[in-house]
């Protein structure tokens, strides 16, 4: 989901600033594009009904649980364009006055008829969830100031962008739904080497926080490097990984994502940031301190699985 917000947020405020939209609004408008591109995993509340009726505590079965009922339905209708276009239009009338409010709520509502009608419970439930957290977005961004025109071009961003994050991460999405038209093969591989492809989707995701990052501080003003403290070097220590843990891949990748995300923690340890730096500017110093040492760490994991890593494993 932080990629995908990511994309959004920095593709909506950087158009915004490029129409000459003034900043502060700019970023606003980013933040709702970002909002509305995790809408579309709304499709995965339908994991928690896994859970509920897995009958077991068992942590490994109902994690294995939560994800085979999360995918019967993810990444299907919606993530499909032509939904993501359809309901931009009737989130963006949602977020109007009067008559075109109503004619934006029956157009959303339709969709959900239909979806009950001619493919089944199951999925219509599934449309529900997703125009319901849509038309969240939407309301909330008409009463943060957005015009209704404003609100479809965010929603837009928002939802025609999002299918584009899950290429690399399991099955594709089915983009033209409900044609019968596939775009794409059922996996999109970045290399042969399933680690390696691991590596890359994980570095793609790191590029999309790093892009937010970027227009974030243009429009705020503030140079990312003076943020970043050099302690953050120490995420080169995790080369050294590769010798310890299994190589990973898409279907085992827990232990290798949430130790580069520890890696991160580093950031904590310059709560206290540098004398010619304000105390306001501290939380900007941890997070991009804590985002370079995993970027870090993940490069310094990449050159070792290549040179070292695939002929010891």
């Amino acid at each position: 989901m932080v990629g995908h917000a990511a994309l959004a947020f920095a593709l909506g405020a950087w158009l915004a600033e490029r129409a000459g939209i003034a900043a502060r609004k700019a970023l606003l408008i980013g933040v709702f594009a970002g909002a509305f591109a995790i809408v579309p995993d709304a499709d995965m509340g339908y994991a928690f009904v896994g859970i509920a009726t897995a009958g077991t505590t068992d942590l490994s079965v109902l994690q294995q649980t939560f994800w085979d009922a999360g995918l019967t339905v993810h990444r299907g209708m919606t993530h499909s364009l032509v939904i993501g276009f359809c309901s931009a239009v009737g989130f963006g009338l949602l977020a109007a006055r009067g008559p075109s409010r109503l004619l934006g709520g029956g157009l959303l509502g339709s969709g959900v008829v239909a979806t009950t009608a001619f493919v089944g419970l199951l999925e219509a439930g599934v449309m529900v969830s997703f125009v319901v957290a849509g038309a969240a977005v939407a309301l909330i961004a008409s009463r943060a100031g957005l015009s209704s025109r404003t609100v479809f071009g965010v929603a837009l961003v928002g939802l025609l962008t999002h299918p584009f994050g899950d290429l690399f991460t399991g099955t594709a999405p089915t983009l033209l739904y409900p044609f019968d038209i596939r775009l794409l093969p059922s996996r999109v591989m970045l290399s042969g080497d399933p680690t390696i492809h691991l590596i890359g989707a994980f570095a793609i995701e790191l590029a999309t926080v790093w892009l937010a990052i970027l227009v974030y501080s243009r429009l705020r003003g503030f140079p990312v490097g003076e943020r970043i403290h050099p302690g953050a070097a120490a995420g080169l220590v995790y080369a050294g990984v590769v010798l310890f843990l299994p190589p990973p891949t898409l279907d085992v990748s827990y232990h290798f994502v949430y130790s580069v995300l520890a890696v991160s923690s580093v950031g904590l340890l310059t709560d206290l940031p540098r004398p010619d730096l304000r105390r306001s500017c501290s939380r900007q110093t941890v997070f991009l301190t804590g985002l370079t040492a995993a970027t870090l760490a993940l490069v310094s994991y990449s050159v070792s699985y290549v040179f070292v890593g695939s002929t010891v494993i």
